[in-house]
């Protein structure tokens, strides 16, 4: 018999999943903030153009292209918890050079990038560890709670941090703002380091093989019924979200002429609608199941970037209808994300084996950060030669194609209970 989903499971009260929510909390608010920090720092401290933008966020996922299939096979070997504590400590310290590089005349976007692909390769362990651990903190029944949770404070966090954020890059400078990030996730790996929980590995029946290990997973997520079409999907999803994204920034900029913290103000808003959708996720994937809840949520985005697109330049006496309508869209965008992100994660993670749940989860990330790596300097090489809009609207008209595709797929019938394989 499937196990029912717990719509009013209140993972809060567990002191273990409690710990690990604050630290995804903490560090989730200084991520945001860095977030603006690095493209304000390529756009107006370094003077880097839109394909700047694209390719220090390239960087900062290149890991995941050239190493993310084998580092899901490893983490699927060893405890999470460890492997959490020192890539949080190793991100804090790291984004520490960042100030000191500037202090002493010697960064650049070449440098920069270099410190985003070291800063990537402990990202790249830390996601891996990250999604297979909350399958051992919660029962299956809280899987989608438990993703809901996370999912809102990551919204809350996303509401605040890119306002503060700006405020602080006006104030102190885009280089010093990033130590707030790195103050965040020293937090996290103290708290992370502090949850009881009791971790088992597998044991292998047969002598460790590298190179199987890969496949299986792979074979896991491509042979799927239902999981190959939302896979392949979200490949093409992170190809337009990653280009659009790109573009946004040097738009707001530089076409639109608008400041730091109105960049911060616009990418709160998707915050606030995240939070929206990460609230509402828990209830809405219950009663429409997971395939139509993703589904619509793909049809949001676009109507999302429409809004965008549709942002008037700035008149002589105020820029506020620009950035109302610049909010109005990231909002829908936000929104969009927050209803679907607890939703299929917390699928993926229940009908997934504990021994694969490193594989399964990296491997998805891994092919898609590739296509970020693709998508991000593509959209602003295109932004830079043909104008932003026009990326944005070949970015929507992308997004809808891709709901599309998946809503002819077997995903559509998708839901929570779904039996997980014995």
């Amino acid at each position: 018999m499937p196990t029912a989903p717990a719509p009013a499971a209140e993972v809060l009260r567990d002191p273990g999943f409690a710990r690990f929510w604050t630290a995804e909390t903490v560090s989730g608010f200084g991520t945001y903030v860095t977030t603006v920090a690095l493209q304000v720092l390529v756009v107006l401290t370094l003077d880097g153009s839109a394909a700047d933008v694209g390719f220090v966020s390239a960087a900062r996922w290149l890991p995941y292209v050239v190493l993310g299939l084998v580092v899901g096979a490893l983490v699927d070997r060893r405890r999470r918890q460890p492997l959490l504590v020192v890539t949080d400590l190793g991100r804090g310290l790291l984004l520490c050079a960042i100030p000191l590089l500037a202090w002493l005349g010697g960064l650049s976007v070449p440098v920069l990038m270099a410190v985003m692909v070291a800063f990537g390769t402990l990202a790249l362990v830390n996601d891996a560890a990250t999604q297979s651990f909350v399958p051992r903190l919660v029962p299956r029944a809280s899987l989608l709670a438990a993703n809901a949770r996370l999912d809102q404070s990551d919204a809350v966090a996303q509401t605040s941090g890119p306002a503060i954020g700006g405020a602080l890059v006006g104030l102190l400078g885009a280089p010093v703002a990033v130590l707030v990030d790195a103050a965040s996730y020293l937090l996290s790996a103290a708290l992370t380091a502090s949850i009881r929980v009791t971790e088992t590995v597998r044991v292998p029946t047969e002598p460790p093989h590298l190179l199987r290990e890969v496949r299986a997973g792979l074979r896991w997520v491509y042979r799927h019924r239902v999981l190959t079409p939302f896979a392949l999907g979200t490949h093409g999803w992170f190809v337009c979200h990653s280009a659009l994204t790109t573009v946004y920034v040097t738009y707001v900029l530089l076409g639109l002429d608008l400041g730091t913290f109105q960049l911060g103000l616009t990418l709160a808003a998707a915050g606030v609608g995240g939070l929206v959708g990460s609230l509402a996720a828990t209830r809405v994937g219950l009663r429409w199941g997971v395939g139509r809840t993703v589904i619509t949520s793909w049809l949001l985005s676009p109507v999302g970037w429409a809004v965008i697109v549709l942002a008037p330049d700035p008149g002589p006496g105020s820029a506020v209808p620009t950035v109302a309508v610049l909010m109005a869209g990231q909002l829908v965008c936000g929104l969009a994300m927050g209803l679907e992100n607890a939703n299929s994660m917390g699928y993926r993670q229940a009908v997934t084996p504990d021994a694969l749940q490193g594989r399964m989860n990296i491997t998805m990330r891994s092919i898609n950060r590739a296509m970020v790596v693709v998508g991000a300097p593509l959209g602003g090489l295109l932004g830079d030669a043909v104008g932003y809009r026009p990326v944005m609207l070949g970015g929507i008209v992308g997004f809808v194609l891709l709901a599309a595709g998946l809503a002819l797929s077997p995903y559509r019938h998708a839901r929570h209970d779904d039996e997980a394989p014995a």
